[in-house]
């Protein structure tokens, strides 16, 4: 098999989408190896779940920079010696600006849960309900500098379970998993 691509997953959350990640690795089944957990929210769950698994955690606060470019300016050396080859948001709730875009083009990936172009952004779950909707979905991208607006390399479709943002919300997480992992082989097998 091929080389092991190198990663980093940047999260703000639970961290669910990471833990998905992070066992497809372990297991072979993403052949990926996770070298720095990336994170905005250093009290956010998904750093316990990355320090379980023995997964290097940075923590990078934006509010502690003068500016977004030396804010990733800081994040783009720990991933210089991490040895990250890509970038993978996992619900990393955060603009990525020129700097990380300009170090990594056309190799940040990003998954978001609607069917992009529709309801970009925060809460795209209670936006698609809001609308009535009778599909949504998860759609996984490449990231330019807009939001959610890059290239588009992978989308499923999902029912909208009428005005039910958790019960949506929890059919969406079913499929996103696998989408991702499925789109990251292909992205890293080229």
């Amino acid at each position: 098999m091929n080389q092991k691509m190198k990663i980093a997953v940047f999260a703000s959350g639970s961290g669910s989408n990471f833990a998905a990640i992070e066992e497809a690795c372990r297991t072979g089944e993403l052949n990926a190896e996770i070298v720095l957990m990336v994170t905005n929210k250093p009290d956010a769950f998904v750093v316990e779940r990355a320090e379980k698994g023995s997964i290097p955690v940075a923590t990078f606060r934006p509010k502690d920079f003068e500016t977004k470019d030396a804010y990733e300016e800081s994040i783009l050396h720990a991933l210089q010696e991490a040895g990250a080859e890509w970038l993978v948001l996992a619900g990393y709730m955060r603009l990525v600006g020129p700097v990380l875009l300009t170090a990594y083009p056309s190799r940040i990936v990003n998954i978001h849960p609607s069917l992009l172009p529709s309801f970009p952004g925060k809460d795209a779950i209670g936006k698609a309900v809001a609308h009535g909707v009778k599909v949504t979905g998860v759609t996984v991208h490449l990231v330019d500098e807009g939001m959610d607006t890059g290239q588009i390399l992978a989308q499923h479709a999902v029912r909208v379970v009428d005005g039910n943002p958790d019960k949506t919300a929890e059919a969406i997480h079913a499929v996103e998993h696998d989408l991702y992992k499925e789109t990251l082989n292909e992205l890293f097998s080229r």
